[in-house]
């Protein structure tokens, strides 16, 4: 019997990029289904939201995702550019945004074709691993999509003449894990029970496998 679960996921997240590689695994390894449901960052969808509080949060999220790579032996660094366009030191989102919104319809326009999370996992290490400052560029898009079975031109010219229903998708995936129960990425909801966050995978198998998770045969 094949599993089915949603995973919720962010490309400006350095939680989600942790995350994306180990459940793009667990599907291949395992009889489950897992659909990329991309969400806007919180600094573009809730940005009067974003390190309000205490200032040591956005420090802290620096420091933990960093020794988290370190300890998983992932390579990671925060991305140049960045996917959202934000002063970290005043936290001041910019105005124009050049792309965060063209990376989640790609996501979704990857996920229309069954191939988000591949997607979500070729990209998100050409933003994170360190390996380029520009990989926005075609140079490295194309051959992150086409190592996730994609065409990159064909996604590329989806995400600019069919913005507005992408961007109705997102809209849906967003208000879908607000009832699950979590704001956050990444989020895994399996059978409408949500696992919040890149160390809570375990935790996801070992329910599933509760519910009859196998190996592919």
């Amino acid at each position: 019997m094949t599993l089915h679960a949603d995973l919720f996921f962010s490309f400006r997240s350095p939680y989600s990029y942790l995350a994306i590689g180990r459940y793009r695994a667990m599907a291949a390894e395992y009889d489950i289904t897992i659909a990329l449901r991309t969400v806007l960052p919180i600094a573009i969808r809730d940005p009067g939201i974003l390190f309000t509080g205490n200032p040591n949060v956005g420090r802290y999220i620096f420091i933990d995702a960093a020794r988290s790579a370190q300890m998983l032996g992932i390579p990671y660094r925060w991305p140049r550019p960045d996917p959202v366009v934000q002063n970290l030191a005043t936290r001041e989102i910019a105005e124009e945004q050049p792309y965060i919104h063209w990376l989640c319809r790609m996501g979704q326009a990857a996920e229309r074709r069954g191939r988000g999370l591949a997607f979500a996992d070729e990209v998100s290490k050409i933003i994170w691993d360190g390996s380029t400052d520009d990989w926005y560029l075609e140079d490295h898009m194309y051959p992150a999509c086409e190592r996730a079975g994609l065409d990159f031109c064909e996604l590329d010219g989806e995400a600019q003449h069919d913005a507005e229903a992408l961007d109705a998708e997102i809209a849906a995936n967003q208000a879908a894990l607000e009832a699950a129960g979590h704001w956050g990425v990444p989020t895994l909801v399996f059978e409408g029970e949500p696992f919040f966050g890149q160390d809570r995978i375990a935790m996801a198998k070992w329910r599933m496998e509760q519910k009859g998770l196998e190996k592919r045969g």
